[in-house]
């Protein structure tokens, strides 16, 4: 026997179970015993009245609401644009611009000395003839812009542009502005409302589309504030100085100027089509080139034209500085601080500003009113 030989595996039974017998698929499943309905109890007869009362009170209820609501819908509808509010008709007017008229149609009195009650109450006059015609001027440019103004970030709050204002309440407030500037020509001195004249003439033609012409848009507002200082002479009587003139335009000038720039920086040129003709640094070229020939016809005014009394050169001297220095922080709050979109406000509520302004005014006002040098 050779043990050398590896002896075979042995062998492994494997136990199969068996296979489960095929089902019977002839064969019906046993039925489910199901057990019979009972029929329904009717409810008591309190039960049905609360319910029935409960279901009447709920719909009574949500009837007075919708009414009501609907009710209160109707009659916001018919206040916001049948009956517009007083206060929406005023803000429509813009009277935080009126202050424009009260600070250049004045300026007339500095070539008119002595003063007198009959000068004030004709600067008063042309104030009042100014402010109508600015005002209508503000309603109309509303209405044609009301559609550019609803995609501004800002002046899709303007009354008509926001809808608090309709535009059948807008038109009937422009006739009765019409018709009481019509009285204001008619009750003022014959022939002497032809600024306001030309004004409004302007500003209709700037609304039809020079505003959208650059450079000539601009111009256009600054010769306004030109308008309104010769209209303040022509009913004092007064001769204006061209000095005087100058200085006003240029100023003005530089304000709109430096809202458009403001505009850009702000909202971009689509909403204003004359932004297109302009940019940045144009503006600022523009923009500190007026303010140099605001300071240098100033200057020359009081030199040449201004009715200063005897021996005020040393108050003229010092009010020089005061002007320079309004210029220098308009313009520093222009480009360094982005403001100037509203010059009203940048001009009226910055405390440096009025600090020094009121300075000025009082330096301006000591070399007019002390006595004259006998001619």
């Amino acid at each position: 026997m050779d043990i050398t030989r590896s002896s075979p595996a042995p062998v492994r039974v494997v136990a199969v179970p068996p296979e489960p017998e095929p089902a019977d698929l002839t064969a019906l499943p046993e039925p489910i015993a199901v057990e019979p309905l009972q029929p329904l109890q009717p409810l008591p007869a309190t039960a049905t009245t609360a319910t029935t009362s409960a279901i009447t009170t709920a719909a009574t209820t949500s009837a007075i609401t919708t009414t009501a609501t609907t009710s209160t819908t109707a009659t916001d509808v018919r206040g916001r644009r049948g009956r517009p509010r007083p206060r929406d008709l005023l803000a429509l007017l813009r009277p935080g611009q009126w202050v424009k008229n009260l600070a250049v149609v004045p300026l007339a009195l500095l070539d008119t000395h002595p003063w007198g009650a009959a000068a004030f109450l004709r600067t008063g006059w042309a104030v009042l003839g100014f402010t109508l015609a600015s005002a209508l001027v503000y309603v109309v440019n509303d209405l044609a812009d009301r559609e550019r103004d609803r995609l501004h970030p800002v002046k899709r709050h303007r009354p008509i542009a926001s809808g608090r204002v309709s535009t059948f309440a807008a038109f009937v407030l422009t006739g009765a502005l019409a018709l009481a500037l019509t009285g204001w020509a008619v009750a003022g001195p014959a022939w002497q409302w032809w600024p306001t004249a030309l004004y409004l003439a302007l500003s209709f033609a700037y609304s039809q589309g020079l505003k959208h012409v650059p450079l000539v848009d601009a111009f256009i507002v600054a010769t306004g504030f030109v308008l309104r200082l010769v209209q303040g002479a022509l009913l004092i009587g007064a001769q204006m100085s061209e000095w005087l003139a100058l200085c006003v335009f240029s100023l003005c000038l530089m304000l709109a100027l430096g809202k458009r720039r403001h505009e850009m920086t702000a909202a971009g040129r689509a909403h204003r089509p004359a932004l297109r003709g302009y940019t940045l640094a144009f503006l600022d070229h523009l923009v500190v080139l007026v303010a140099v020939l605001t300071a240098v016809s100033y200057v020359l005014y009081l030199r040449d034209d201004a009715s200063l009394a005897a021996g005020a050169s040393l108050v003229t001297l010092l009010s020089a500085p005061c002007a320079v220095f309004g210029l220098a922080r308009y313009l520093q709050l222009l480009l360094v601080e982005e403001g100037g979109g509203n010059p009203v406000h940048v001009l009226f509520r910055d405390r440096a500003t009025l600090v020094n302004a009121a300075l000025w005014a009082v330096l301006v006002a000591l070399a007019l009113l002390l006595p004259q040098s006998p001619a």
